[in-house]
């Protein structure tokens, strides 16, 4: 009959429990069970509404019953909103049933999942850095605390990871999560409305979820580069304890991005907004990562600028200055489409001065105050100073320098420093003050082209001087 649910012909599905063993069969089986609507429940209420949105959709004769092909059930339209299919009717209450971030596959054990949903510590402002650190210490508590019941991890692992949040995700500058309460503020004041305490212990959440994206992307590059150093102490995977179980640590931190989203913001209609957002971001970094990690393999004829460019916009930019941005706005209820696109191109100017910052200290700032000892030319990297000394500024013989030595030499080594030299003598710390004095110029102009969008200049500004000038 037209309407009704037809049964599913299940009999070409089959699990198989190889190596990914019943753990992949499980997840399998859950995943069928939501695809085909294994979901039902017996509150008529619910289903008097979806027989009342089936007519009121074949009366409009748009949307269709949900009996044609491939469909999978009526479809609303709202104006202003997405069109969505509607969802099979679970056996939950109806506070329960509304968030957006509860998921009958793995609502497991009981308890799971759990969300915040008061702040009682009040955020203070005028101690922007000590407000945010407080926030953090009570986020990676409420991730510790969760692995004993909900994951059944012993005491050993769940100190084992406990060390290694607090070792690679406190301890940094914190400008990134720092920037998402500041954004988040000027938004909301802008709209004409003060952030509650609430909502700047919210923003400070999205903030630690950057710093702890941040803290995984760092501790999978530094063992990629062979780095030696961190903020001034080794590197985590240079631990004598550690080694390769930092491929595993790294794997965690970036899974608590999504678990902090998901206690804080999954009751949110937009959580899926902020979830997609982080997805899409990683995916930008790890596109980045790949260009910088594959420079090993290429020509010294390849590492050109527009590739340096290329690794910078996707490896650092996008992470680290659109996304804290984009958060706030998407949080405080920015739609605009053109709003983001304008944020989005001031941001990435931002974050390609920041990289070439970062390259230029690699080479010319000392490692006490930098915090980290300096690779790039050991590693080969295709950094700001070395494309324009090969292509845009060098001579047959710098050229045939760097040649023999670029890639192929120690850090504190003779060759090392003899490259320093070279790019001394080829002007390009002068070439990188008037780079600098251009960017800063570049960003007086975009002013008036953001406030015509609808955002707040002091957003900008402000993320800005946090890095104009700065020594590491």
């Amino acid at each position: 009959a037209a309407g009704r649910r037809q049964p599913r012909d299940l009999s070409g599905i089959t699990v198989h429990a190889g190596e990914g063993g019943w753990a992949g069969a499980g997840a399998a089986l859950a995943a069928c069970a939501l695809v085909f609507g294994v979901v039902t429940a017996n509150n008529e209420e619910q289903q008097r509404r979806q027989q009342q949105q089936r007519r009121s959709s074949a009366s409009r004769g748009g949307e269709g019953d949900g009996s044609g092909p491939g469909s999978v059930g009526p479809r609303t339209a709202v104006r202003n909103r997405v069109t969505v299919a509607d969802r099979p009717v679970m056996q939950m209450n109806e506070e329960v049933l509304l968030r957006p971030g509860v998921n009958p596959a793995t609502a497991w054990p009981a308890g799971n999942p759990r969300f915040t949903m008061e702040y009682p510590e009040d955020y203070d402002l005028s101690d922007p850095k000590g407000s945010f650190e407080r926030v953090g210490k009570r986020i990676m508590q409420e991730m510790v605390e969760e692995l004993p019941d909900l994951y059944e991890l012993p005491n050993k692992e769940v100190q084992w990871v406990k060390d290694s949040l607090e070792y690679n995700a406190i301890g940094g500058k914190m400008n990134r999560g720092i920037i998402v309460v500041e954004t988040g503020v000027q938004m909301m004041r802008g709209q004409g409305r003060e952030p509650t305490n609430r909502d700047l212990n919210r923003f400070a959440v999205l903030g630690w979820a950057v710093e702890l994206l941040q803290a995984c992307m760092l501790m999978a590059d530094d063992m990629m580069d062979g780095s030696l150093t961190r903020r001034g102490h080794p590197c985590w995977y240079r631990r004598p304890e550690v080694g390769m179980l930092n491929t595993n640590d790294f794997l965690m931190v970036e899974m608590f991005v999504y678990k902090v989203l998901k206690r804080h913001f999954g009751q949110e209609d937009y959580y899926m907004w902020l979830v997609d957002l982080f997805l899409e971001t990683t995916f930008q970094t790890e596109c980045g990562q790949l260009l910088d990690s594959i420079c090993a393999n290429c020509t010294l004829e390849e590492l050109t600028l527009e590739r340096w460019t290329l690794i910078v916009k996707y490896k650092t930019a996008f992470y680290s200055f659109y996304l804290p941005v984009a958060l706030s706005m998407l949080v405080t209820g920015v739609r605009d489409p053109a709003a983001f696109n304008k944020a989005r191109e001031v941001l990435l100017m931002m974050g390609v001065y920041f990289q070439a910052q970062d390259d230029y200290l690699d080479a010319f700032a000392n490692p006490e105050e930098l915090g980290k000892v300096g690779t790039d030319i050991q590693d080969k990297k295709c950094s700001w100073l070395f494309a324009h000394a090969y292509h845009q500024h060098g001579t047959e013989e710098s050229r045939a320098m760097l040649a023999n030595h670029y890639g192929k030499c120690k850090v504190g080594s003779e060759e090392e420093l003899g490259i320093k030299d070279l790019y001394r003598s080829l002007g390009l710390q002068e070439l990188y003050a008037e780079y600098e004095a251009n960017t800063m110029a570049k960003m007086q102009e975009y002013r008036l082209e953001v406030e015509a969008n609808g955002l707040p200049w002091s957003v900008f500004e402000r993320f800005f001087e946090l890095i104009y000038k700065r020594r590491k």
